[in-house]
């Protein structure tokens, strides 16, 4: 699997989207003292499970797996915070940009199709 540097760019991109899209979420649904807590909190969260969940070995990180996981798994945690930010931007009811994180991820997807062969294989 070879590793295109726009296309890391693109990822990356796109999680830091998905984590800002967790404290958009949790500053706009709430309107109490609460949203102070959850707009750290809810990026938080899905940070640390995006560097901590890892196939060991994988070329588009470290290397190193915090915990190791299977690749299905990681594909998992990687669709669940990536998609999980688009859909915090649809529930914060900022429409137009969850369906630009959609389309923007699906594309991203199909065009790394290989590394997500890669994963399912791993």
């Amino acid at each position: 699997m070879s590793l295109n540097p726009a296309m890391l760019a693109i990822r990356f991109l796109l999680e830091l989207v998905a984590i800002a899209s967790f404290g958009i979420y949790g500053w706009r649904a709430f309107d109490s003292p609460w949203k102070f807590l959850l707009v750290v909190l809810l990026p938080l969260v899905a940070a640390a499970a995006w560097g901590t969940f890892a196939v060991p070995d994988d070329p588009s990180r470290s290397g190193e797996a915090p915990v190791p996981v299977p690749g299905l798994i990681r594909l998992v945690v990687e669709l669940a915070v990536l998609g999980g930010g688009a859909v915090a931007l649809w529930a914060a009811s900022l429409s137009r940009w969850a369906l630009i994180s959609v389309i923007v991820l699906v594309i991203y997807q199909a065009l790394a199709y290989d590394r997500v062969l890669w994963l399912v294989k791993a």
